[in-house]
């Protein structure tokens, strides 16, 4: 069944700045996007927010197979964000394929499919599944932030060669690639480069920040699989460093920013720093609304400021 869409309150009505951009090959009404792993598999949003407005709507990462994911306790509030370990779990590419995408497709968004393995085989195996997918999926984020099983669970984003890997598998799906990064590891600007010789068209940064909570009463770690992943506020700062340093390094590779985006003012930031597009994530857990508001306040901001194209900011805080 289709969801009822919300056209919501958060409109472009009156904003006269250009606000469409591109991500490489990948042409974007706008820069606003959600974040994978906030916004469900599908229209868990579209009762809030109307999905075709934004940039893209990319879904929370999907495996191959169905996926159970990691044991509770998964997410821990913090002092401006909170913390997760879900596990990335999922009900596998041919499940979706079949009963989300065809929804997610009559609300006519862009659609950014996020695809994950623990072994260069696995990602080889999710890219091939998207290949025939419809025109509506414009670009598929390859998830380099997870564990290889093949190098004692190291994160392929750590590694230049890893992350090269999963890329070049990933170009099954016959799709624009994205490689989504890790800002835990000081080899950022390299494992960009290798993800774009490997054929990523852009890189988004960054993913989370590693972290753990303890509860001093049961002097256990609160969630379930111990450490997890920072979110929200508190790590914007350091995302947006990551965009900087990694346009910094590579001016003409196209950066798709994400980490505690809330306001327009954030989203200028990241597009400041360096970033063409951006998306919006923990912020959604206390307003569902928030890539909508979000992108308007970008308008206004840009209307404020007498920007008249919105690509004009990118790369600007740069001397």
């Amino acid at each position: 069944m289709r969801p009822r869409i919300r056209r919501g309150r958060h409109g472009l009505d009156g904003v006269k700045a250009d606000l469409s951009t591109r991500v490489a090959s990948v042409n974007l009404p706008n820069p606003v996007m959600t974040a994978s792993g906030t916004a469900g598999h599908g229209t868990e949003l579209a009762t809030h927010l109307d999905l075709s407005s934004l940039g893209a709507v990319v879904v929370k990462s999907l495996h191959a197979e169905p996926w159970a994911g990691n044991p509770a306790p998964r997410i821990h509030a913090t002092p401006s964000g909170m913390i997760n370990s879900v596990g990335l779990q999922g009900p596998g590419l041919a499940a979706w394929l079949e009963q989300d995408l065809p929804v997610l497709e009559a609300t006519k968004a862009r659609v950014v499919v996020s695809i994950w393995g623990r072994t260069v085989d696995e990602f080889a195996a999710a890219a091939s599944m998207l290949a025939t997918a419809p025109s509506c999926v414009v670009a598929v984020e390859v998830n380099a932030s997870c564990p290889n099983l093949e190098d004692r669970r190291a994160l392929f984003a750590h590694s230049a060669t890893a992350t090269s890997e999963v890329v070049d598998a990933a170009r099954a799906a016959r799709r624009p690639l994205w490689a989504k990064l890790s800002p835990n590891t000081p080899e950022l600007p390299e494992v960009a480069a290798a993800a774009a010789a490997a054929g990523a068209e852009a890189v988004t940064v960054a993913n989370t920040v590693l972290g753990m909570v303890i509860d001093t009463e049961t002097r256990h770690p609160v969630l379930g699989a111990g450490r997890g992943g920072l979110s929200g506020p508190a790590i914007r700062p350091v995302a947006v460093r990551a965009v900087f340093d990694t346009h910094e390094a590579h001016p003409d590779l196209p950066i798709v920013g994400v980490g505690g985006i809330s306001s327009g003012d954030d989203a200028v930031q990241f597009l400041l720093a360096g970033a063409t597009a951006v998306q919006v994530g923990t912020a959604t857990f206390a307003d569902p609304a928030a890539p909508a508001r979000i992108l308007a306040d970008l308008g206004r901001w840009c209307d404020h400021h007498g920007v008249a194209t919105v690509t004009d900011l990118v790369g600007g805080a740069h001397g």
